[in-house]
Parts: C-alpha cells; sequence; structure tokens
C-alpha cells in the first residue's frame, strides 16, 4: 500500500533506488513521502527508526557528496565577458552574466526578470525579484546591484538596444531571445538559455564547458565574496539563502587557497 506506506516498504524501496540514484535525490523523494502522509493526515514512516538506518547506510556506502556544476569566479567572468563585442548578441550575454553574477540570481529568477522589476538609482540598480525558489509565497524580495560594478552599465546597454528595435519598451521581459541574425524576438529566454550561453563563452574562453551551467553565476558570486572576506551575513543577504549549510559550503570553497592556508604556510 503506498498510502499509508510500512516502514519497511520505504526502507526496501531506498535500498533499492540507491543503486540509481544518488543520495540526495533519495532525499526529496523521502521528502515527497513525508509530505504526501502528512497530508492525509497519516503517520509518517520516513521518521521510523529501520528507515534512518537504511538512509544513513546508503549515504555511507555510496557518499552523499553533490555534484555540482562548478563556480564561475570572477576571473574567469572577466575571461568571458571579455570576448563580448557590441553585438545585440553582445550586448544581451555580457548583461545576462553580470547581472546573474552581481546579483547571485538562480537561472529561473534571471530570465523571470522583467523590465519593470528594475529600478535605476544613482546608488546602482534595485532588483525587485518578485518570487524565488525559497519564496513560494511570491512575497518577493530586493536585490542590489551597485553603481560602481559593470552590470549596471551592461543591463542600461541592453535596454538602450532594446528600445532602440522596441519602441518605449517599458514592460515585458528583460532578457528576449534572439534569432541566427541577432535580430529580438518578443518572447522570453528560457532558464535553459541561461546554461547555454555560460557554456558557449567558458568554450570559447577556453574553459571545459561541461563544468559550467547557469547556477555557476550564482555560486561564482557567493565563492568569490567568500574569498574576498566577505561575511556570511551579507553573502546570504544577497543570494537569499535561509540555510547557513549552503552559503558555508561556498565560503569553504572560497577559502581554500587563501593565504592563511596551512600547505602555504608549511614551506614546503
Amino acid at each position: 500500500s503506498p498510502l499509508p506506506a510500512d516502514p519497511r516498504t520505504v526502507a526496501f524501496y531506498l535500498t533499492d533506488a540507491a543503486v540509481r540514484y544518488r543520495a540526495s535525490t533519495l532525499d526529496l523523494h523521502l521528502a515527497a513521502i513525508a509530505y504526501a502522509h502528512r497530508a492525509a493526515g497519516l503517520p509518517i514512516p520516513t521518521t521510523h527508526q529501520a528507515v534512518r538506518e537504511v538512509r544513513t547506510g546508503v549515504r555511507r556506502t555510496h557518499g552523499a557528496a553533490a555534484r555540482g556544476k562548478a563556480a564561475l569566479m570572477t576571473e574567469d567572468l572577466r575571461l568571458l565577458v571579455g570576448l563580448l563585442d557590441l553585438s545585440p548578441v553582445g550586448l544581451r550575454d555580457r548583461a545576462l552574466l553580470l547581472l546573474g553574477f552581481a546579483g547571485a540570481f538562480r537561472r529561473s529568477e534571471l530570465v523571470g526578470l522583467d523590465v519593470e522589476d528594475l529600478e535605476f538609482t544613482s546608488r546602482g540598480i534595485r532588483v525587485n525579484l518578485r518570487r524565488s525558489k525559497t519564496d513560494q509565497e511570491a512575497d518577493g524580495r530586493p536585490v542590489g546591484v551597485p553603481a560602481e560594478t559593470c552590470p549596471v552599465q551592461a543591463v542600461e546597454r541592453w535596454l538602450a538596444h532594446v528600445r532602440s528595435v522596441l519602441r518605449d519598451y517599458d514592460r515585458g521581459p528583460l532578457f528576449l531571445r534572439l534569432d541566427a541574425g541577432g535580430r529580438l524576438r518578443h518572447a522570453r529566454l528560457s532558464d535553459r538559455g541561461v546554461a547555454r550561453v555560460v557554456q558557449r563563452w567558458a568554450e570559447r574562453a577556453g574553459l571545459d564547458p561541461a563544468r559550467f551551467a547557469g547556477h555557476s553565476l550564482r555560486a561564482g558570486l557567493a565563492t568569490s565574496a567568500a574569498a574576498g572576506g566577505v561575511s556570511e551575513r551579507a553573502i546570504m543577504n544577497q543570494t537569499g539563502h535561509r540555510s547557513l549549510a549552503m552559503v558555508r559550503r561556498y565560503i569553504r570553497d572560497g577559502e581554500l587557497f587563501r593565504d592563511d592556508n596551512a600547505a602555504r604556510g608549511a614551506g614546503l
């Protein structure tokens, strides 16, 4: 019976599924099973000791490390942006890469932005993020991109181009699709399109495109900021993370090669 499920059934399922799925994916499956039982007002089988023991065994046997894409660090981003010209593709992709990095946006958040979500001030761009992965109630949150950073100019130049083609373009998707000739299409860029932009320019910069994706921009800001000594609170304020655990993973990665690295100090 799937609902209610016997804890032993869930434990056997975990044992069988561990051959096909990563531990992190199995955790999502367990969360879904727990949610279904909670919504139905039934006892939650995933909290049973038998299930917990199998879950622990799976993580020990198969490992739980996430195989995410590499962070696109500041120096990598400079390489990519340095390849871009003033063509429509260059203008759009420069704005996309720089704003995505500076705002630490998820790819869905980035392509979900509309022109009216941006407020240009003397201090920079105030991006009104209407909804995100961790904001299911759509309360929204503001994200600041300081005026002294290059993303501000990049976005202004992209919008100037769009408005030169589409008169009075004050509402609608910020990042539009372009056809093979670089002509604007009145259609929103897809979230998969962000990954393609990152991978295309990473390859042209001599980097391995398979290592990067849309999330590399978000991870790159957090990791680069951590390497620069930015506080956990400031990083979380920009990324919108609610969990210290994920942010601290970025910070740990960013601090690997700082000046106080133990191997550097050992005099080898």
